[in-house]
């Protein structure tokens, strides 16, 4: 009983093996699940890049009409500046974290 079990497992670990190294082997070109899945991320990332720039746009247009229409309050004044500089800095990390990733693509391909 003890001998069939270790025979099974060993057959299971052997052809784990064989089809792991065999696989990267036989095929010559990238498998289609993998550029489907790039070509979504390629998607994605251009659609987020498409709505970060009118989301932007919104958020400092908040921030300045709160800014105008305080009245002299001090807090509305600071909330309009942090929706400001908030806005502009999330802006400028979601720019460059694409300039990042287009850099890394370059290089890799």
């Amino acid at each position: 009983m003890k001998n069939k079990k270790y025979f099974f497992i060993q057959m299971v670990i052997i052809s784990i093996l064989l089809i792991f190294f065999l696989s990267s082997s036989v095929q010559a070109a990238t498998p289609k699940l993998v550029l489907k899945i790039n070509n979504a991320f390629e998607n994605i990332s251009s659609w987020l890049i498409n709505l970060a720039t009118p989301a932007a746009a919104v958020a400092v247009g908040s921030g300045i009409f709160i800014k105008k229409f305080s009245f002299g309050d001090e807090e509305k004044i600071k909330t309009g500046k942090k929706i400001i500089r908030g806005s502009l800095f999330s802006y400028g990390f979601i720019l460059a974290t694409d300039l990042i990733l287009s850099t890394i693509k370059s290089l890799i391909s």
